[in-house]
């Protein structure tokens, strides 16, 4: 497990509750002192616009957003019950999209859900993954999230192919200290072809997303506009994950191991497997 890996085990993992069912919840109180909200009431907002959004995609709110109360210490020490929500994993994920991205936990929450939630998709137990399946599972949001960047970049006023080329190697560079696209694939032995996303472990992936998210959300919430203000944005989301990865202890994405075997062949190894 790597230190960005164990901080958000410990963070996010730490306040986990699981029923007599076996299933899992979190307890929106707990979660608004995690992600360092200080007034419960603008947390709820979040809550709120969560809620919204699982409405949007079919899903029934009260699946994942159960009202309870919960115990709670109060300024004078004394405890008391409160409204609460219990939360499913998918609802924390909806919550983290829909908070305060200027808070570097809510950042590294976002992050931690999304992963989470798909590779939950893929098996019950996440922690039963294989490495493979980590990549797989994180390169599959990564392309979604690519595509969303796109049309963020796009909104600036990045049109042309060269532009988003540019565009793309302003995130790599802030985020592998200066290093652009075509020097990653150098240090990594690929071929001028090839996409270096398909040749990173999951925890280079997972910075990779963290970079596109941050990213995708700042263009689209600063209403930023221009090809320069785009591409510098990208370099400074880019700088503060790799700061943040530092902060933590984390090893530089440029410094992490590259994988025997890309995502396409792993891909291809996985359909012909089901075929069989």
């Amino acid at each position: 497990m790597s230190d960005l890996e164990k901080y958000n085990y410990e963070t996010f993992e730490s306040i986990k509750h699981v029923n007599d069912y076996g299933q899992e919840y979190w307890l929106a109180r707990e979660l608004q002192r995690v992600l360092e909200y200080s007034d419960y009431r603008n947390f709820e907002l979040s809550i709120f616009k969560a809620m919204d959004a699982c409405k949007s995609s079919g899903f029934e709110i009260s699946d994942h957003f159960g009202e309870v109360t919960e115990m709670v210490t109060i300024g004078s020490g004394a405890r008391r019950y409160l409204k609460s929500y219990q939360l499913s994993r998918y609802a924390c994920y909806l919550i983290v999209m829909n908070g305060d991205p200027r808070k570097e936990i809510i950042a590294l929450g976002q992050t931690y859900f999304a992963i989470k939630t798909r590779q939950q998709e893929l098996i019950e137990d996440y922690e039963a993954l294989s490495e493979d399946q980590k990549r797989i599972a994180i390169r599959e949001e990564m392309r979604k999230h690519n595509k969303s960047l796109a049309d963020a970049a796009h909104m600036a006023g990045v049109e042309t192919t060269l532009d988003y080329a540019i565009f793309q190697n302003s995130g790599y560079q802030g985020l592998y200290g200066g290093l652009n696209r075509k020097d990653i694939a150098v240090r990594k032995g690929l071929k001028p072809k090839d996409d270096i996303l398909d040749h990173m472990g999951s925890t280079e992936l997972a910075a990779n997303l963290f970079r596109a998210t941050q990213t995708d959300e700042k263009l689209r919430r600063e209403h930023i506009r221009g090809k320069q203000a785009a591409n510098r944005t990208h370099y400074e989301v880019g700088k503060k994950v790799r700061q943040t990865i530092k902060d933590l202890g984390g090893t530089m994405p440029e410094d992490l191991p590259t994988p025997e075997k890309s995502i396409k062949q792993l891909e291809r190894e996985q359909r012909n497997k089901l075929k069989k």
